[in-house]
């Protein structure tokens, strides 16, 4: 064996050393700490291309429910799938969906009726709780009001009652006919106007079964009383309707990073009516505020941020209420603040923002929502336009949030109000038409939509969730009103509550 010399090995020993990489170490190399995040670096990202992508993504979702995403539906489901996927894949945020099930109920009516040998087609309006049918018989003429039984005469067995609105409950009437062997009603009204937003009350009464059921304006019905007093009206009811229990999911969005016990929250809703899309009611405001979610892990949070894409809004604030009732005393307190994002790109749109210090409608928000209101304020104003105030009603996911003590607030770009003067000439558009023409109507597609305010108002909430994000000053820290009980009222007065629309019980 041939030895080498010391001078060699010495050689050999120096090459080796300067030319290894180091030491092996496959355990994780530490992660460089995320900075801090900053309003104007997160509002550089959000782009109008990946806000237009995310909306046709809604569209073709629709697709797989006649054109809607209605809670419950296939294709809100997706649009629940869809937001939770994306937020998964960042790795950034805790998620959870929290399932629950609801009442759903949908429907529509039509009466007609044959007078003197012709047919007459009338204006109708179907009552929630309503049951699907087809039922063509004589009408006839329930006595008084229809409150008590004895109303009811032994003909109207196998026919369409016919009653007049007052006294009592709509649902007491229906149920009244159907315990009498009725085939079907109608309820015309004690005035000359349409009833307008019906509804039954409740699912069902012990007083009797409902039956398929219409109602007429004042006029109308008093017309059909005088038609069936000269000579026998046959008449002919239909009612398309759902009534079912249906389950849904609100997604929370929570990042891993960031004081938990100082929680700053955003939160938009993720159904649509069944009438349409929803791509600004609301997938704009979802939509925006998934974006920024998506871009949000360059960065790292002091406070916690999270995001809830909230389910059957457009059945009155269904899914937010669940989730803030859900609620302990402690998990209350945790959140600092909440900032509602729901319809932010109306084709006709105003900049409002929800009138937190009462300055404008006098109706003042928890502690902090003042604060919220002048920091949009400054905001839109370092870039340029002009803001104003809208009402702070709760018609929307923040009314649970205010029930609850947490200070709120938010954009809005309008719905089926109508746009002033005055406004036209500081944002454009046309004065005296509607802020969003197809609100709750099938034109609410991404074709209707103004993209350049979506753009703005997305930004605008990057803006205060990063401004947050690193401060609370301003923003009052104290306990809140802690568990909350779930409001118990009807199905329809919720529902219209997130509407703005009129309804009756009575």
């Amino acid at each position: 064996m041939k030895v080498a010399s010391p001078l060699l090995l010495l050689s050999s020993l120096l090459v080796s050393v300067l030319a290894s990489p180091g030491p092996i170490n496959n355990g994780p190399r530490p992660s460089r700490p995320l900075p801090p995040v900053q309003s104007n670096q997160l509002r550089r990202l959000l782009l109008r291309s990946n806000l237009l992508k995310h909306a046709d993504a809604l569209e073709e979702q629709a697709k797989l429910s006649d054109g809607n995403r209605a809670f419950g539906t296939k294709a809100h489901n997706a649009t629940v799938d869809y937001i939770k996927r994306k937020l998964d894949a960042t790795g950034y945020y805790d998620t959870e969906l929290q399932t629950f099930e609801y009442l759903f109920s949908e429907g529509t009516a039509n009466f007609t009726a044959v007078i003197a040998g012709a047919q007459k087609n009338y204006d109708t309006e179907w009552f929630t709780y309503g049951p699907a049918g087809t039922v063509e018989a004589k009408v006839v003429i329930v006595n008084e009001l229809g409150c008590v039984a004895t109303n009811f005469p032994a003909e109207v067995k196998g026919s369409i009652a016919l009653i007049k609105r007052g006294s009592c409950e709509f649902g007491l009437k229906i149920a009244l006919a159907g315990a009498a062997g009725a085939a079907g009603a109608v309820i015309y009204n004690n005035v000359d106007a349409p009833v307008g937003g019906g509804t039954l009350g409740q699912p069902s009464r012990p007083e009797g079964p409902y039956v398929p059921a219409a109602s007429l304006s004042g006029i109308d019905g008093n017309a059909l009383v005088a038609s069936v007093a000269a000579g026998e009206v046959k008449g002919k009811v239909f009612v398309d309707a759902i009534n079912e229990m249906r389950y849904t999911s609100n997604v929370l969005a929570t990042t891993k990073g960031g004081d938990k016990n100082h929680i700053v929250m955003a939160g938009g809703h993720t159904d649509s009516v069944p009438a349409g899309p929803g791509i600004n009611d609301d997938g704009s405001g979802a939509m925006g505020l998934l974006e920024i979610a998506l871009r949000l892990p360059k960065w790292s949070v002091r406070n916690a941020i999270r995001f809830g894409f909230w389910t059957a809004e457009e059945y009155g604030l269904v899914g937010s209420e669940h989730w803030v009732t859900s609620l302990t005393a402690e998990q209350t307190s945790s959140i600092a603040l909440y900032l509602n994002a729901d319809m932010i790109a109306s084709p006709n749109f105003g900049y409002f923002l929800y009138d937190g210090d009462g300055s404008a409608f006098n109706v003042t928000g928890p502690a902090g929502s003042d604060h919220i209101e002048h920091l949009f304020e400054s905001y839109f104003t370092s870039v340029g336009i002009r803001s104003a105030p809208t009402a702070f009603d709760g018609r929307s996911d923040y009314g649970p949030f205010l029930d609850a003590g947490i200070p709120s607030g938010g954009i809005f770009t309008g719905a089926e109000g109508i746009k002033t003067a005055q406004e036209a000439e500081w944002w454009g558009g046309r004065a005296g038409q509607a802020y969003d023409p197809n609100y709750h109507l099938a034109g609410d597609g991404r074709v209707n939509l103004d993209v350049g305010a979506w753009v703005q108002n997305t930004k605008a909430f990057a803006h205060a969730l990063a401004t947050y994000a690193n401060s609370l000053e301003g923003i009052p820290r104290m306990n809140k009103r802690g568990v909350l009980e779930k409001k118990q009222i009807s199905h329809d007065k919720r529902r219209h509550a997130a509407c703005n629309h009129e309804f009756s019980e009575i």
